[in-house]
């Protein structure tokens, strides 16, 4: 995600991560923003970018922030593309130990 974009999004969806024992590097590959998650974000539009955040006193926690334009960019991605994010949530369920939605944002912009 480079400056302008970072300036754009509007709408950002947060997970909480654990990955598996021993599956910490393929999970940072996978999770990152260059993994099939992120390239198959890339493919709605609205897609802003993705973020993949390891928590300084936990090492085992992490968090990915996904940007959007807007939620109906998220809304029209998720219906248009559920067969191919229901196969990549199937792959990478061996690679975490828990995961949970954190939250779904809208960004507020004063003056």
């Amino acid at each position: 995600m480079n400056n302008q974009e970072a300036v754009d999004w509007g709408y950002l969806v947060v997970w909480e991560f654990r990955p598996r024992h021993g599956a910490e590097t393929r999970f940072e590959e996978v999770y990152g923003p260059r993994g099939p998650w992120a390239r198959l974000f890339t493919r709605g539009e609205g897609f802003v970018g993705t973020e993949l955040n390891r928590d300084l006193k936990d090492s085992g926690r992490y968090l990915t922030l996904d940007f959007w334009k807007s939620r109906e960019a998220y809304e029209v991605f998720r219906e248009k593309h559920a067969a191919e994010y229901a196969a990549i949530d199937r792959e990478c369920e061996a690679l975490t130990a828990q995961e949970k939605p954190l939250g779904a944002f809208e960004r507020i912009v004063s003056g």
